[in-house]
Order: structure tokens, then sequence, then C-alpha cells
């Protein structure tokens, strides 16, 4: 049976040199003639010989590999961020090796345990927040660990994120200042922090214009086209009264218009519509949508680098990164 994997010794018997020769001409080491190198390099390539990132992981102790975590895969948001989290890997020598907790804490769980089982470096997680004791242990672990589009109020982590209230701000007031004084929040579930800072902005727009604060204005549901869909047919099945939707994410958004054209809404006349992250789809849609632009590739090159300086020991204390965010406005409002 043919060998899985060539190996050094391979190299070295047909080279006719020794397994250490071998090794140093295949890590560029100096002192082997020039003649040699070119010669073991040339059997290498002709042998198929690939490098055993294991066993030189298993010599640094280190793996070169990030673990990452994402909360949902199928999100455009999610993809927009691990193409930042791909550049930085590759602009700094590493790998990265994802998990997808379809925003399930138990699935979230698991994958810390099996990304430590492979000995990554660190870890970059979008956590589900509805528990946080897996952050807890990793802190007591004192695994490097970044926390990625999440703020956790009840203790300090490395953690990147975007100003949430001023964006959850800048989508009420945008509406307030198109005329609009019924506004319903579509709302993700609560105890995410994006979710309750987007809120806090709600609020704090509508006291500035003078406003009340009503409970039966927000709907809590999950984050995804259906959830927004069946939360506006909901809301007007109940007979409530609204002339724009703020949402927590585009995703919803895009539901919230299916659903208020169904029923013979005209946009933005009659209700207008503002969604939150700016994916690619946004501009798309039909009419397009409206929505808070954040940094989303910027989040995720940036979170690397502020793990590799904890893995690089190059940073002792905690750091919390807020990223700026804007209004992009559309045909929607």
């Amino acid at each position: 049976m043919k060998k899985k994997y060539v190996t050094i010794r391979d190299i070295a018997e047909r080279a006719g040199v020794s397994i250490n020769t071998v090794s140093r001409a295949l890590n560029n080491k100096p002192d082997i003639s020039e003649e040699t190198r070119k010669k073991i390099l040339k059997i290498a390539r002709e042998l198929g010989y690939v490098k055993n990132a294991t066993a030189s992981s298993l010599r640094s102790k280190q793996t070169n590999i990030v673990g990452v975590i994402i909360a949902d895969s199928a999100n455009p948001f999610y993809a927009e961020v691990l193409k930042g989290i791909e550049a930085a890997s590759r602009k700094y020598g590493y790998q990265i090796m994802l998990m997808n907790t379809e925003r399930v804490y138990e699935n979230e769980e698991k994958a810390i345990d099996v990304l430590l089982q492979r000995r990554v470096d660190g870890l970059l997680i979008t956590p589900v927040q509805d528990k946080a004791e897996d952050i807890k242990a990793l802190m007591q672990r004192n695994v490097p660990f970044v926390i990625v589009g999440r703020h956790f109020e009840e203790f300090e982590v490395d953690e990147i994120h975007s100003d949430e209230i001023k964006g959850g701000y800048l989508a009420t007031k945008h509406l307030i200042e198109r005329g609009k004084r019924n506004i319903l929040m579509i709302s993700g579930y609560l105890f995410k922090s994006a979710a309750y800072m987007r809120l806090e902005g709600y609020k704090k727009a509508l006291r500035e214009h003078g406003m009340p604060f009503r409970e039966d204005m927000v709907i809590v549901t999950d984050i995804d086209i259906e959830n927004g869909y069946q939360a506006v047919q909901k809301a007007l099945n109940e007979g409530l009264k609204f002339d724009g939707v703020f949402c927590y994410n585009d995703l919803m958004a895009f539901g919230v218009i299916k659903a208020l054209k169904e029923r013979g809404f005209q946009i933005p006349e009659d209700v207008a519509v503002i969604g939150y992250d700016d994916i690619v789809y946004s501009s798309l849609v039909c009419p397009p949508l409206s929505t808070i632009r954040i940094k989303k590739f910027e989040m995720g090159f940036e979170a690397f680098r502020m793990l590799l300086q904890k893995i690089k020991g190059r940073r002792k204390r905690r750091k919390r990164v807020i990223l700026d965010v804007e209004l992009v406005v559309r045909e929607t409002t």
C-alpha cells in the first residue's frame, strides 16, 4: 500500500544524506551547501513532501491556528466579519479553524472544547450570550480569546463591537426626522448586548424628541427574515398602529418589507423601514434599504490583531474597542 505522506526519511534515502541534513535544508538553515539544499528541495517537490505541522507545533508548543466560533454562518453579517479575520490571519501567517453554533449555547460550549482539544493558540468568539459560564471558564483557564461583536457588562474581557447605542439612536432619530411618530422596534432577544444597546439608543432618541416609550411598540424575536415577516404580521393583526419600523438587522427588515407589501402598504410613504448592519444585499432589495452601516471587515481584522497581541504576550491589560457606525439613507425611509 502506498504511504499517505512522504517523510523526511524518504527524502534522505533518495538524496543519500542524513535525516538531519534534510531537516536543515527544509528549514532553510545556513550550515549546508547551496548545492545540497537545492538537491533536497528538488527531491522533496518530486516526492510531494508536505511539512508535518503537527510535529512542528509539538516542538514549538504553538499551532499557529486560531479557533473562530461564529453564531450563524448563514448570516451575511458574519461572512463579512470572517473576511476580515481571514485577511488578518493570512497577513500574520496563521490559519483559522471555524465552527458555527447556530446561536445555540450548548453548541458554543462544545465548539470551545473541540478547539481547545486541537490546541489552537487562541479563540475569537461571537457568543450567544444567554449564558456566560463558558466565557468565565476561559478566563479562569487563562486562554487567550477576544469577544467579537458583543459586550459583557458583568466582567472585563477583550472585546470589540460597534457603538450599538449610537446605532439605535441614529436609526430612530432618522425615522423621527422623516415625520414618523409611531415607531415600531423589532428587536433581537435582549440577553444579547447588541439588542439591548440598540434598544437603549431607540429610547434615547424618543426621549430627546419628547416622545413616550411604549413597551407594546417593541417586539422581541429571533433575527432572521421570517422572524421580521411574522413580527409585522402579528403587529398588524393585533391592530397596532405604526408608521415606522426599526429592525434589529437587515435580514429582519427584508421580512418586514415583504409583509408590508403583501398588506398593501407603500414604503416609505405609509411605513418607513430601517435596518441595521448594511449587509451586501441591502442596496439591492426593492426598495433599497436604509440602514446603519457597521465596520464588519474592520471588526474581524482588528479582533484578530487584538488576539495576536495576547497570544504573543504583548498586552496584559484587558482591551475594549468600540467601532463607529453611520447612517446610510436609501429609499425605505
